[in-house]
C-alpha cells in the first residue's frame, strides 16, 4: 500500500488540504455539545431567551462554517484520488506495454482488464476515504472520548472500555477477511475471462446454437463470484450490529448512572445531555471505522494486484544504439520453449542462412513450430539456445526500436482496431504517411469510400480477404527491411496474391521476405524452403530440390497439385 500512497503523494497539496478542512469540521462538529450544554445548564434553567438565541445562532453559524469545509474537503479528495488513479492506470498500461510475449503469457487478458479497471476502483475509492473518513473517524473517536472524560471519567472509562473491546473484535475479522477479497478479486477475473470469450466468440455461439451452453457457464462463474462475495462481506456483516449494541448498551449506562448522578446533583441534566451527543458520534465514528476497515481490507487485495503487474520485470533487455538492418538472417543451432520447466522444445537445433533480399518459405504440419521460428526474429520472446544474426551481428544487440520499425510482422490471426482504414494501415510509427506505393494502394483500396472507411471492432465490417490484404498493407507502409508473413495470404484469392507477389518483386525486391505457407503455390518460387517436423528441421533447399529428395514435400506437392512425382 505504500507504493499506492506515493501516487497520492504527487498531489500532496490537495492531499493535505482535504485532511484539513475534514478536520476543521470536525472540531467544529465536537464543540457543539458543549454549546448544548451550556444552553440547557444556563439558558434553559434560568429561563434566559437572549443567551438561548445567542449561542442558538454561534451553533448554526459553526455548523454552516463546517458544512463549508466538508463540501470543499469532498471536493478537494475527489480530484486527489482520481487523479492519483488515474496515474495507476497509465503506469500499469505503460508497464504491460513494456512486458515481453513471454511475460504477458503469465498474466491472463481478463485479469490484466481487471486490475486496470477495478482494482484501480478499489484504490481510488481508498485514497477518497483515506482523506476524509479516516480523518473524520479517528479524530471524532479520540476528541468524543476525550471531552466525555472531561465532562465524566466515569463515562469517559465506560467508552474506552467498550472501544477497546470492539477493536479486538473488528481486527480478527479483518485477518480473516483480507484473504476473501483477494479471492474475491479473482473471482472477478474468472467472470470478465467468460465475458471476453464469450463477446469475441458471439458468432461461433450462435453459428452452433450454444446460447444456453455459454448462459450455464456464465451463470456458474457468476455464482461462484456472488457466493465468494457474500462468504467475504458476511465476515464484517457482525461488525455492525455489534456496534449498535455496544452504543445502545453505553447510552443506557449513562442515562441510568447520569440519572443517578443528576439525583444526586453531582451532575447537571447539560452535562448527561452532552455525554449521550458525544456517545451517538461516537456510533458514527465507529460506523466509519468499520467502513474503513472494510476497505482496507479490500483496497490491500486490490493494491497487492496491481503491485504484481507493476514489479514484473521483462525477461528481454535490448542494446541501445539505433542500426540499420539490411536483411540477412542467420539461425546458429536454435533452440527454443514456452515453458522453461518442459523437457521438449517447441523448436530444435534449427540453422539456416538467408541473404538480404532473397525469400524464404517454411512449411510444416500444424504445431511444427513455424509461427514460433516467425516471432523469434523480432524477439518476440528469447531463444533457449544458440543464436540469432541479423546482417551478422546478435539479435539482442539491437535495439527494440531497430526491430519493430524494420521489421514487419503479418500474423496469422488478422487483427484491426476500430477507426479507420488509414490509422490501421499507417499504425507503425516509423511509417510516412505520404508516401503510398501502388503496392500498398491496391491493398488499401478495398472497399468504395477508400483509405478513409470506418473499421467496426475487430474488423467485423470487412471480409476475411479483405482484413488480410489491410494487415498486408500495414506490414509494407514502412518498407520494411524485413518481412514476415505468418500464413497471411490464405484468405486472399489466387488472382491477389498472384498481384502481392509481383508486387514484392518490384517494390520491395530488397526485402528479406520469411514467409510461412500451406500452399505449394505460394511458396514454389521462394528462394529457400525450409520444411519443419516436430521443431526441427527435415528438409531445406529450393522446390526442384525438395520435390527430389524430400519426402514430407513432395507429398505435399503431390496432395495439392494433383500430381504424382515419378
Amino acid at each position: 500500500m505504500k507504493r499506492m500512497i506515493k501516487y497520492l503523494m504527487k498531489y500532496w497539496m490537495f492531499a493535505l488540504l482535504s485532511p484539513l478542512l475534514m478536520f476543521i469540521e470536525v472540531l467544529i462538529d465536537l464543540n457543539q455539545p458543549m454549546l448544548m450544554q451550556k444552553i440547557i445548564d444556563i439558558g434553559i434553567k434560568n429561563n434566559d431567551m437572549a443567551f438561548i438565541q445567542e449561542y442558538a445562532l454561534y451553533m448554526i453559524g459553526l455548523s454552516f462554517i463546517g458544512m463549508t469545509g466538508a463540501v470543499i474537503s469532498g471536493i478537494v479528495a475527489v480530484y486527489a484520488s482520481q487523479s492519483a488513479g488515474a496515474d495507476i492506470r497509465d503506469d500499469l498500461f505503460t508497464k504491460v506495454q513494456s512486458l515481453s510475449f513471454k511475460n504477458l503469457d503469465s498474466f491472463k487478458a481478463e485479469s490484466l482488464i481487471t486490475r486496470l479497471t477495478n482494482d484501480v476502483v478499489q484504490i481510488q475509492q481508498f485514497f477518497q476515504q483515506l482523506m476524509r473518513i479516516m480523518v473524520r473517524a479517528p479524530f471524532m473517536l479520540i476528541g468524543s472520548v476525550i471531552l466525555t472524560f472531561y465532562i465524566s471519567m466515569k463515562f469517559g472509562l465506560i467508552l474506552v472500555s467498550f472501544i477497546v473491546l470492539l477493536l479486538i473484535i473488528v481486527l480478527i475479522v479483518i485477518k480473516q477477511a483480507k484473504p476473501l477479497f483477494k479471492k474475491v478479486q479473482d473471482s472477478v477475473d474468472s467472470v470478465n475471462g467468460v465475458l471476453l470469450e464469450n463477446v469475441k466468440g458471439i458468432r461461433v455461439v450462435k453459428a452452433f446454437v450454444r446460447q444456453d451452453y455459454e448462459n450455464e457457464k456464465f451463470n456458474d462463474e457468476n455464482q461462484g463470484l456472488m457466493t465468494i462475495q457474500i462468504k467475504a462481506s458476511r465476515k464484517f456483516a457482525i461488525i455492525l450490529p455489534i456496534i449498535m449494541l455496544t452504543i445502545n448498551l453505553v447510552i443506557v449506562a449513562v442515562l441510568w448512572f447520569g440519572g443517578i448522578e443528576v439525583v444526586e446533583s453531582t451532575m447537571t441534566v447539560g452535562q448527561i445531555v452532552a455525554v449521550i451527543n458525544y456517545t451517538t458520534r461516537l456510533l458514527f465514528a465507529l460506523l466509519m471505522t468499520g467502513m474503513i476497515f472494510f476497505r482496507v481490507s479490500k483496497s490491500m487485495a486490490s493494491a497487492d494486484r496491481i503491485n504484481e503487474v507493476l514489479d514484473k520485470k521483462s525477461d528481454l533487455f535490448y542494446g541501445d544504439d539505433y542500426k540499420e538492418i539490411q536483411g540477412k538472417i542467420e539461425f546458429r543451432n536454435v533452440s527454443f520453449k514456452y515453458d522453461q520447466e518442459s523437457e521438449d522444445c517447441v523448436l530444435e537445433d534449427i540453422s539456416f542462412q538467408i541473404e538480404q533480399g532473397q525469400t524464404l518459405a517454411i512449411m510444416g504440419s500444424t504445431g511444427a513450430g513455424k509461427s514460433s521460428l516467425l516471432q523469434l526474429i523480432p524477439r518476440f520472446y528469447d531463444l533457449n539456445s544458440g543464436q540469432i544474426l541479423i546482417d551478422g551481428q546478435d539479435l539482442k544487440t539491437y535495439s527494440k526500436d531497430s526491430l519493430r520499425e524494420q521489421i514487419s510482422y503479418v500474423q496469422q490471426k488478422s487483427f484491426l482496431f476500430s477507426g479507420t482504414i488509414r490509422s490501421n494501415v499507417f499504425f507503425n510509427k516509423a511509417v510516412d504517411e505520404s508516401v503510398i506505393s501502388h503496392a500498398q494502394a491496391d491493398n488499401i483500396m478495398i472497399v468504395k469510400e477508400g483509405i478513409e472507411s470506418k473499421i467496426m471492432q475487430g474488423g467485423s465490417n470487412l471480409s476475411g480477404g479483405q482484413k488480410q490484404r489491410l494487415t498486408i498493407a500495414r506490414g509494407l507502409a514502412n518498407k520494411p527491411s524485413i518481412l514476415l508473413l505468418d500464413d497471411s495470404t490464405s484468405a486472399l484469392d489466387v488472382k491477389t496474391e498472384k498481384h502481392l507477389k509481383e508486387a514484392l518483386e518490384t517494390s520491395y525486391k530488397d526485402t528479406t521476405i520469411v514467409l510461412v505457407a500451406q500452399k505449394i503455390s505460394s511458396v514454389m518460387n521462394a528462394d529457400k524452403i525450409l520444411i519443419i517436423d516436430d521443431g526441427r528441421v527435415v528438409g531445406s533447399g529450393t522446390h526442384e530440390k525438395l520435390l527430389k529428395e524430400n519426402l514430407i514435400y513432395r507429398d505435399i506437392y503431390e496432395s495439392q497439385m494433383g500430381q504424382v512425382i515419378s
